[in-house]
């Protein structure tokens, strides 16, 4: 069995109204780099988002978690940082934004498993 292996991830996070503070979590994005792994699941809750903020549109946020996605997922039909090499993509992913969806502060942790790690933590943190 290999050794553990260190891990990153941040929350993805839906922030429809700044000003009120509060947020949804719609993603998780895990980097394990000794692993060469970078993986996102996103899903957005649309009831969820109309509770918090009802004049918000859950189709253009729904298209920016997608697109961040394709990112992480190295699409190249996503455009030029899709096709950065892995680490480069997760720290753009996590750079702190200002826009609808917001990244968490980036935690880290050990795993055996970056994809059941990423599988375990959106079920914990979003689904």
């Amino acid at each position: 069995m290999p050794p553990r292996s260190p891990f990153q991830y941040a929350i993805l996070r839906v922030v429809p109204r700044v000003e009120r503070g509060e947020c949804l979590n719609a993603g998780v994005v895990v980097f394990a780099r000794t692993r060469d792994f970078l993986g996102m699941r996103v899903a957005l809750d649309a009831d969820r988002l109309r509770a918090l903020d009802p004049g918000t549109d859950p189709g253009p946020v729904a298209a920016q978690l997608e697109g961040r996605a394709r990112i992480a997922a190295g699409d190249p039909d996503a455009g030029p940082i899709a096709r950065m090499p892995v680490h480069q993509r997760f720290h753009w992913l996590v750079a702190p934004s200002s826009t609808v969806v917001q990244p968490s502060a980036v935690h880290t942790g050990l795993c055996d498993d970056p994809q059941e790690t990423l599988d375990r933590l959106f079920r914990s943190l979003v689904g």
